[in-house]
């Protein structure tokens, strides 16, 4: 019933609330940037896709994404396209550059191939400012028109996924403890919010790392010692949650006209996603324990039939029912604790 009521929140609003709406990220975002990229983190193949109207695009899911499902609630009539294919007028609207096993750190996801980084993925946003203000003659008109849209940045998951977690490959883990690492991220990504901040972007929602441990991939490949998930990532994730709240709340004080807000899909996730079961894939995953960081269907295996009661649809990336809970709550928070300080339907009426 929940997730009927979220699926309809954006009819109450009607007309579309912002000019335009940018989307930063990983997979959990992406919407086909990945596809051309020598990379081994895709999705433009079935089973993804099976039940989106274009069928697979890049999608990490079974439907939409959550930067879909925040566009149709931003009440956005057609959903934002892909850096890689956004051409002419129709960036006006939006662009989204998010990339699968993209993280804050530039390393980060090199495991897999190539990835558009969140330091890429703003120079290719920097870009499009510039073609936005061939399109409408003049900066100050560009400037105007860009502090009224929305921007989601939804990135930090792979910085342990694809990095942290992964010491075959990347030596963080022995140079740093998690509250380090957790500091060190922070720090950088500070860094970049600000240059996205002087790129004009001035109403941005900043999604939390949820709970990787939790996710079919990490159960996997890790041992439990008896509990539901892995404690330790999911204690390294929220030593990271934890600085990005802070970090929301000094933007805030620090950058004029700056509104940033903190989702908390951490919160939203640990709890019963609207009678949702997992934590089984939806999808056959080769090698699920072998942490390679590879933890997509195999391609054009046949999915579990009822993908609308289940939360992951591989091996770590949520299916559209479970999007359309996070998504929704950080539209119009459900909890007080959903969304800090306001949520994004309020950030969109500032």
């Amino acid at each position: 019933m929940m997730i009927l009521n979220l699926s309809t929140i954006s009819r109450v609003d009607g007309e579309q609330q912002v000019p335009c709406y940018f989307i930063f990220g990983d997979s959990l975002l992406d919407n086909g940037n990945n596809n051309a990229l020598q990379t081994k983190v895709k999705a433009n193949y079935l089973p993804y896709g099976i039940d989106f109207p274009a069928g697979p695009t890049g999608r990490f899911s079974n439907g939409r994404n959550i930067a879909d499902i925040t566009a149709e609630l931003l009440g956005f009539v057609e959903y934002i396209p892909s850096f890689a294919t956004a051409s002419g007028r129709e960036i006006l609207k939006g662009v989204n550059y998010a990339s699968g096993g993209a993280g804050i750190r530039d390393e980060t996801g090199q495991n897999l191939g190539t990835v558009i980084s969140f330091s890429k993925q703003l120079l290719n946003h920097k870009t499009t400012v510039s073609r936005i203000v061939s399109l409408l003659g003049d900066e100050k008109s560009t400037e105007k028109n860009l502090s009224k849209c929305i921007y989601t940045v939804g990135i930090g998951s792979n910085d342990y996924i694809n990095n942290y977690l992964m010491a075959q490959f990347y030596p963080t883990s022995r140079l740093h403890m998690p509250d380090q690492y957790a500091a060190l991220l922070i720090e950088q990504y500070s860094q970049q919010l600000k240059t996205l901040y002087s790129y004009g972007a001035r109403k941005v929602a900043l999604f939390g790392i949820g709970p990787i441990g939790c996710t079919p991939g990490n159960i996997a490949a890790y041992d439990t010692n008896g509990s539901l998930c892995v404690d330790f990532i999911n204690k390294a994730v929220q030593e990271f949650n934890t600085r990005l709240k802070t970090l929301v709340d000094n933007l805030n004080h620090n950058l004029q006209d700056a509104k940033f807000i903190y989702v908390n899909v951490y919160g939203i996730s640990s709890g019963p996603l609207a009678g949702l079961r997992g934590p089984n894939p939806c999808c056959s995953v080769a090698n699920i324990a072998n942490n390679s960081g590879i933890l997509t269907c195999i391609p054009f295996s046949p999915p579990c039939p009822v993908r609308a009661l289940e939360v992951f649809y591989d091996a770590t990336h949520p299916t559209e029912a479970a999007n359309l809970v996070v998504a929704g709550r950080s539209y119009v928070s459900l909890l007080p604790s959903d969304t800090l300080p306001i949520d994004i339907r309020q950030l969109a009426r500032l």
